[in-house]
């Protein structure tokens, strides 16, 4: 809950005038039936009109100012709930942000969607509902049955023994449903993972005629979403009837012992109006307080899972203070003795990794699915830390880096390209922000997209649709290449990223990244044994341990697991292949 405090605290004059104002109108709306016993006993009995008008002009105005003080207690509740939504979404993502992969990885994507929307948006209904009825229902409550009090003491009884009963009933009823708001939240989190990876995926489904299992994934999903909301449903809606029937039967004892006191002259016709009117008010104000309970239940549940983000700390920090230097001399690129496992995997996806790279050199990474190639390349930008041994950039240990410096030195392109909303030309300044035209330009004719760029209507200006959708596998593939190569970066890592490019384009690429990156450091992670089978060094893997070191040649003679890849690919290939490509 701490936490929470600091998104709220620019708001503490609404959070705290707020309630004031509210306060005010249940000050008003607890004399407003006092005062009608004045006009029920006094006027109307004596049939003063003067006097009516008098004190019902004194109820209009009073109504007048409680309505004045509500609208302004309602102003203050807008500008303080949807401010603190506003910065705690803000926060919550910002704090996402500086998750790693770790962190992503656990708490998965679907459920950060619904922790930063309908979560803070349920915390956010608790806030306006606490602005607006925390001070003004139980001061409502304890008003009423003072004022009811002073009215007539015996009467009150009635009263004092029904507050038991709607206590009991709504313990009852919070004890069942607490549990399930927070398991509710954990189904829409599944049937958004559901929603999610349909969405994504729908052209795989598609090609693979899934529709209708995917549709019965859903509604299984769906269906236990709905069970579990109805098993809830079904307990809260308990709530009004049982508190609308104490509330009913109280009214009824009220008017059948009342009119026996009122024909006994123990009390007035305008003080038994008025006792009904206050129990009215009373009763009226706990069944807020059951409708509050299941607001603050869900808001308590989404609370917990809001906090779970805040309070998760990021395995990777940022080291400020350290004495070690890099080492322009020092390979540019070191693994010594590395192994590294996924959250929650049981095996090793790499194991005891060594190997060094000098600067300026071109590496290529092949083998099998999942042999361990992405994991590698994602130890170097630190987008995961190794279990056991260091990942060493230029003589320094990644994790004395910061991140930000680390990571301006490289240069990614993931399996899967992503393009953003916005222009081509927005989409490659990604990778620098104030990249000129020129320098945009050579990063897409190196990349190999100029050409289709220049031939659409807008050229650099034209709009990517959501996920790049309006661009072909290959134009993506393209298009985030030339974004990682704008920033000129020291060592630029291609993870699998021409894979939807023909062999001539391909071919087309790695001319001109040989042309163009004599200084970079560029590692190529392939399944192709054309894409490396030039580079200067190649690292194969297998089932996550290293299986050979060394150039095309050397692998041919001494590894069989490259040998047995390099036939089953090119054995059929023209042997007269250019020999000054990589």
């Amino acid at each position: 809950m701490k936490n929470l405090f600091i998104f709220m605290k620019p708001y503490k004059k609404q959070i705290i005038l707020g309630p004031i104002f509210k306060l005010l109108e249940a000050i008003f709306e607890l004399l407003i039936p006092t005062i009608m016993v004045l006009i029920t006993d006094k006027g109307i009995k004596s049939g003063d009109t003067i006097y009516i008008f008098k004190v019902g002009g004194l109820m209009a105005f009073m109504a007048i100012l409680g309505v004045s003080a509500s609208f302004t207690c309602q102003y203050f509740a807008s500008i303080a709930a949807q401010g603190f939504g506003t910065r705690l979404r803000n926060g919550l993502f910002e704090k996402i942000q500086s998750f790693s992969f770790y962190e992503i990885d656990e708490f998965g994507t679907a459920s950060l969607i619904n922790r930063i929307t309908n979560d803070i948006n349920q915390l956010q209904l608790a806030l306006a509902m606490f602005i607006r009825l925390a001070i003004r229902v139980p001061f409502l409550c304890t008003g009423g049955v003072i004022m009811a009090m002073f009215l007539d003491l015996k009467l009150s009884s009635i009263m004092l023994l029904s507050l038991p009963l709607f206590l009991f009933a709504l313990y009852l009823i919070m004890s069942k449903s607490t549990p399930l708001y927070g398991l509710v939240q954990k189904k829409l989190d599944k049937l958004a993972l559901v929603l999610r990876e349909n969405l994504t995926g729908i052209r795989v489904i598609r090609a693979f005629g899934m529709e209708t299992y995917e549709k019965k994934r859903f509604d299984n999903s769906n269906e236990d979403l709905l069970n579990t909301a109805i098993s809830v449903g079904k307990i809260v809606n308990v709530m009004n009837p049982v508190t609308n029937l104490i509330m009913n039967a109280s009214l009824i004892a009220i008017l059948w012992f009342g009119a026996i006191r009122v024909n006994n002259g123990a009390l007035t016709q305008g003080k038994i109006i008025a006792y009904i009117n206050y129990t009215t008010l009373v009763l009226s104000a706990l069944i807020i307080v059951a409708n509050l309970v299941i607001i603050f239940t869900k808001a308590g549940a989404s609370l917990k899972r809001v906090n779970e983000v805040l309070m998760t700390e990021s395995t990777m920090k940022d080291i400020t203070n350290y004495k070690e230097v890099k080492s322009e001399n020092a390979p540019i690129i070191e693994f010594d003795n590395v192994s590294f496992m996924y959250k929650g995997a049981g095996d090793y996806s790499l194991q005891d990794i060594s190997f060094k790279i000098k600067k300026g050199q071109t590496i290529g990474i092949i083998g099998s699915t999942g042999a361990g190639k992405t994991s590698i390349i994602n130890l170097i930008p630190r987008f995961y830390d190794a279990v056991k041994g260091k990942v060493i950039i230029k003589g320094l240990d990644v994790k004395k880096y910061k991140k930000e410096e680390l990571r301006n030195m490289i240069g990614v392109v993931q399996q899967k390209p992503v393009l953003f909303t916005g222009t081509i030309k927005d989409n490659i300044r990604w990778g620098l922000e104030n990249a000129s035209e020129e320098q945009i330009e050579k990063a897409a004719k190196i990349a190999q997209a100029h050409k289709f760029i220049e031939s659409m209507k807008e050229g650099y200006d034209t709009v990517i649709f959501h996920g790049g959708v309006n661009f072909s596998g290959g134009q993506k593939q393209r298009l985030t290449i030339a974004r990682a190569l704008v920033k000129n970066p020291e060592i630029l890592i291609l993870d699998d990223c021409s894979s939807a490019l023909d062999f001539a384009t391909d071919l087309e690429l790695r001319k001109a990244l040989k042309n163009n990156t004599k200084d970079m450091t560029v590692i190529m992670v392939t399944q192709r044994i054309t894409t490396i089978k030039n580079a200067d060094m190649i690292i194969v893997l297998n089932d996550g341990k290293i299986e050979g070191v060394g150039t095309n040649d050397e692998l041919m003679e001494s590894c069989v697991v490259y040998k047995e890849i390099y036939n089953s690919q090119l054995q059929k290939e023209d042997e007269d292949e250019k020999e000054d490509v990589i």
